[in-house]
């Protein structure tokens, strides 16, 4: 197994690939939905086409909401320092524990890093919560299960 920091670092990497795929698709979103508001044209349907319209004004306000995610999720990854090693559980802590291993830093999912899985978790996400502050051998109830910090 690499040590921490090699894991952290791919993780890191991992995330921020994340991200940058989220927001090429959100803005192909956007361009393509201000591209159809614009070749609208007002039809003899005039109902079909305010409803046209409307759809493609939820469809931006959508994107829009999901840029400011991704938008929050950038910054969340610059605070990130990967050569960082504290004692207690913070943003950017790699976490192992005997049910699961977890990487606080943004909601991305499971990630491998070495045929190893690692859950990128966020610190406001009910178990980065109930993570944040803890220290290795501090046990946590998480869905119905007793959840010990290994390392």
């Amino acid at each position: 197994m690499k040590d921490f920091k090699q894991i952290k670092l791919h993780l890191h990497k991992a995330c921020t690939f994340y991200v940058n795929e989220r927001l090429k698709t959100v803005t192909n979103t956007i361009e393509s939905n201000q591209k159809d508001l614009l070749s609208e044209t007002k039809s003899s349907a005039g109902d079909k086409h305010e409803t046209g319209r409307a759809m493609l004004q939820l469809e931006m306000e959508k994107a829009g909401q999901q840029l400011a995610t991704i938008n929050d999720m950038k910054s969340v990854l610059s605070k990130i320092v990967v050569e960082n090693i504290s004692e207690k559980v913070c943003l950017g802590s790699l976490i192992i524990t005997n049910k699961a291993n977890y990487y606080l830093a943004i909601s991305a999912g499971k990630l491998t890093v070495d045929a190893v899985d690692y859950f990128a978790v966020s610190t406001s996400s009910p178990i980065g919560k109930q993570l944040l502050g803890k220290k290795k051998g501090d046990i946590i109830a998480f869905n119905s299960a007793e959840i010990q910090i290994v390392i």
